[in-house]
């Protein structure tokens, strides 16, 4: 046969040699010794893929008087050998480094945030409560510790209700807000009884006064973004209604608000209005709500409004109560005169007609404006009209460290008046798996509508596998808070849906592809974030935390001990974090975690052990400010690693 190799060949012709040379017998040795190291492996490690599934690690338990004796559930113990390791040095692996704990005045730390740092920068407009992130040679190098007597939040939804108070020590809120039902002390708890500075009497009884005015109940409106959201009890309540809110608010004189809304398991992140835009896309919430929230949105040419009508969807609706609304019988009790409420009211109507905003209703102590949902009338009548313009440089999703402008930021074009801009996503719950409108468009480069379909399939095979991997994943009340590092399309919220839990979503800016408002049209929710930045959030803020292929994506743009020390900050004791990444990148990270007083064990792809891309599952021990040891317990409600 032509081009055949024959014994005459020239490839022959090299090995023919070596096999003349070789002693049989030798050959046999070796592959004796060969079978007999394979064998001895097996029995050594037990089919350790095979007996996967049904290895336990228990976490310490937060009860401060564990019982005498400690229960292990499961077959077996976890091992913690790293059985796919990189390249070593020659003494074996790598030296690991141990981080210390900080001093007890950095257990609220927030480093972009932080007080000292903000008095530095201008108080005009609120600018020195904006992020104002540490320098490299400011980074801390160390460990934030819980306070002493931490304890795990109550499950939800009794945390919606309850927190323990040495979680956040904190007694101003309870004190300045008495008479307003936000929150009360109750020995060694906090109690949320549902009130705010405008529905004293509960928000369940405000939110039935929205529902009036717009239905919160048929699926239109998902997505909210409460602004000044004192403990989120808007947020909380919307809940029960399938609305997910995005609250936020600075960190100022009530010093941990924010805080208390993520201990009760609520939405929530330290942001303000002031000089950037909001970390959100165009078109992302259904509805925007202030309940006094001390915003001037009269000031500034009304660039506080533009905001907030650049990341409204169109036909997406602003809720106002409180100041100015209703003045007429409110203006004593604010202490403020008829002419200055009437005036300031009088500057909002302008700024929202200016926005082509129509104004729906007024009933009591609520105001409702609707947002067009397309701009051929409100381009048309810029002629009239003169001021604001509309934006004519600025991508309408940047929004990271990007200033506000005094423009209106256009809609997508469209064909006809009664066309939504952009294309209406589907009412919920229909939305969460339908094609997004971005993707359908064709407006997300490189990412087509089966391209979509396929990814949301994967995650649920994923999120099915870590929930054999982590028994308590699919357990209810175990975890409350979670996080996405790197969400994509938010696939792996998607597939957590049916479950009594959030997922902050996250897209890095560093992404290629910017695909926040994919998320925001399946009615989730997130943020954007640079991961060689701390993020705007309390520390122990998320039960868990998921990390798909987030350090291949910063390995040469930060340092990875940095990452993982800012995951420890915002991460709870006893909290979980799954890394997905190469092999190699996660032997690593494993070798710097061992140093942060985490146990981690790296563990097979869910397509098995021949796959690069490998997972590792962490715990975060338990520890408390001047506590070195670990302290454990028999409450399963902390075994993260059960049977599958």
């Amino acid at each position: 046969m032509a081009g055949a190799t024959t014994p005459s060949s020239g490839v022959w012709k090299l090995y023919q040699p070596y096999w003349k040379r070789t002693n049989l017998l030798q050959l046999g040795v070796v592959a004796l010794l060969c079978s007999a190291s394979y064998f001895l492996g097996i029995c050594h490690h037990g089919g350790d893929s095979a007996s996967f599934n049904s290895t336990v690690l228990s976490a310490v338990s937060c009860d401060r008087n564990p019982p005498a004796t400690t229960t292990t559930v499961g077959a077996g113990t976890l091992d913690f050998a790293v059985h796919h390791g990189a390249d070593q040095s020659s003494t074996g692996f790598p030296v690991v480094r141990e981080f210390p704990a900080c001093d007890v005045k950095y257990s609220e730390y927030t480093p972009c945030e932080d007080r000292t740092r903000s008095l530095r920068f201008d108080r005009k407009r609120l600018i020195y409560r904006e992020r104002h992130c540490p320098e490299k040679g400011e980074l801390l190098k160390c460990l934030i510790p819980a306070p002493p007597g931490y304890k795990s939040p109550f499950p939800w939804p009794a945390s919606r209700d309850t927190a323990w108070f040495a979680n956040v020590p904190h007694k101003e809120l309870a004190v300045g807000k008495a008479g307003q039902n936000w929150i009360r002390v109750d020995g060694d708890k906090f109690r949320f009884p549902g009130g705010g500075t405008m529905f004293p009497n509960g928000a369940d009884t405000y939110i039935d006064d929205i529902d009036q005015l717009i239905s919160l109940s048929d699926g239109s409106i998902r997505t909210a973004v409460d602004t000044g959201c004192g403990v989120a009890s808007w947020g909380a309540y919307l809940l029960s209604r399938n609305v997910l809110t995005m609250s936020f608010a600075p960190k100022d004189s009530h010093e941990a608000q924010v805080q208390f809304a993520l201990e009760r398991g609520v939405p929530a992140m330290i942001g303000v209005l002031a000089s950037i835009r909001l970390p959100y896309p165009s078109r992302a919430f259904d509805m925007a709500h202030c309940s006094r929230c001390l915003i001037q949105w009269h000031l500034y040419d009304g660039q506080y409004l533009m905001e907030i009508d650049r990341i409204l969807r169109p036909g997406g609706y602003w809720i106002l109560s409180g100041p100015p609304i209703n003045w007429k019988q409110h203006w004593k009790g604010w202490n403020r005169t008829k002419e200055d409420l009437s005036e300031v009211q009088s500057a909002i109507e302008a700024v929202a007609r200016s926005l082509c905003w129509n104004k729906l209703k007024e009933k009591g102590d609520i105001a409702i404006w609707q947002k067009p949902v397309n701009h051929i009338s409100c381009k048309a009548n810029r002629k009239i009209i003169r001021s604001p313009q509309f934006c004519q440089s600025q991508d309408p999703d940047s929004a990271w460290y990007t200033k506000m402008e005094t423009c209106i930021v256009p809609l997508p074009k469209v064909a006809s008046p009664e066309e939504t801009a952009g294309g209406a996503p589907k009412r919920w719950p229909e939305r969460l798996t339908a094609v997004p409108p971005r993707i359908a468009s064709g407006s997300v480069v490189g990412v087509t509508a089966e391209t979509f379909l396929q990814d949301t399939e994967l995650w649920k095979k994923r999120v099915g596998y870590y929930k054999k991997v982590i028994g308590q994943l699919g357990q209810a009340g175990r975890y409350r808070n979670l996080l996405d590092m790197n969400a994509n399309f938010g696939g792996f919220a998607a597939a957590l849906i049916d479950d009594p839990l959030w997922v902050m979503n996250i897209v890095p800016t560093t992404s290629q592809v910017n695909t926040l408002g994919v998320i925001y049209e399946r009615g989730l929710i997130g943020t954007y974030q640079d991961w060689c930045e701390a993020m705007s959030t309390y520390p122990r803020t998320y039960d868990l935390l998921h990390a798909d292929s987030v350090f291949n994506l910063y390995k040469d743009r930060c340092e990875m001990e940095d990452i993982l020390l800012e995951m420890d900050r915002i991460l709870r004791p006893e909290g979980t974090v799954i890394i997905r990444d190469d092999v190699d990148i996660l032997v690593k990270i494993k070798s710097i975690a061992d140093g942060m007083r985490w146990n981690s064990r790296i563990a097979d792809h869910e397509d098995g052990p021949l796959q690069r891309e490998k997972l590792l599952l962490v715990v975060k021990t338990y520890w408390t400010v001047g506590e070195e040891e670990e302290h454990p317990g028999s409450d399963p409600r902390h075994s993260w690693w059960t049977e599958g």
